[in-house]
């Protein structure tokens, strides 16, 4: 069983066909990122994957197919981190990140301890407990951005969709976040599916990288046979450098 399994997926917005028929799988406990140019359909594979927007073909979520799953139930088996996320302003960051625990209640039911631990956890876990009694509204970019992955960790999900998790976060908390989802994959037995703009980080965070251009699939492997610099430069448009390092590849941009 996969933890995502994408047959012939296409999603259509507008006029425009974003996906043209994705053929995509994401092994149970793995860490998938996609990678590609701008506009290349990125955010929109990981939404699609999410139940968040229609598309045709077939997605399958721990071997339950999508269409077929209630709200709570996806809830239950997906947490989304979405690049632009909706944050209520007015709400005290601890009751946000309570919010991913909404899945596991009954109706009418108020939070139990096991949910408040597991929302200080998840804030704990990202170095982001002492934001507990602030408003969302006061934080800065980066502050909101772990307090977005803590809800998602909070959710408590066997699958994680990541769009840009590192955006607006220095190199220390980048560190931090893509450590901590490293471990949470073995602690937990979490798979990951991540976009990232930063070619290098994905090679060293993840297992397998599947490069997306125009919609399409152009390269799946390890980041050692997807950043190579003819790919690269052929489909970013970018003269680069590729350093080979023990940890995985460093992409290095070059003076045209």
């Amino acid at each position: 069983m996969k933890a995502i399994d994408c047959k012939n997926v296409s999603v259509v917005l507008g006029n425009h066909e974003v996906l043209k028929g994705i053929d995509f799988e994401l092994e149970v406990g793995g860490w998938t990122t996609i990678v590609g140019p701008n506009g290349a359909g990125k955010s929109t594979l990981i939404r699609a994957s999410g139940g968040i927007i229609e598309s045709s073909g077939t997605i399958k979520i721990v071997g339950k197919n999508i269409e077929e799953l209630n709200h709570r139930q996806l809830a239950k088996s997906v947490a989304v981190v979405s690049q632009k996320p909706i944050i209520p302003m007015g709400m005290r960051v601890m009751d946000y990140v309570l919010l991913g625990r909404i899945s596991h209640l009954g109706f009418f039911e108020s939070e139990r301890e096991q949910d408040i631990n597991a929302a200080v956890l998840a804030l704990k876990s990202l170095d982001a407990l002492h934001l507990v009694d602030r408003f969302v509204g006061t934080l800065s970019g980066g502050e909101k951005q772990r307090v977005v992955v803590a809800r998602a960790l909070a959710q408590d999900c066997p699958v994680l969709l990541l769009d840009e998790p590192t955006t607006a976060l220095d190199m220390g908390h980048q560190q931090e976040t893509l450590e901590l989802i490293n471990q949470l994959r073995f602690d937990r037995n979490l798979s990951v599916l991540s976009t990232m703009h930063d070619l290098t980080l994905a090679g060293r965070y993840s297992e397998h990288l599947a490069m997306l251009v125009e919609g399409k699939i152009v390269a799946e492997g390890s980041a050692e046979e997807v950043l190579t610099e003819p790919l690269v430069s052929l489909h970013y448009g970018a003269r680069v450098r590729i350093i080979e390092d023990k940890e995985g590849p460093i992409v290095v941009p070059l003076p045209k």
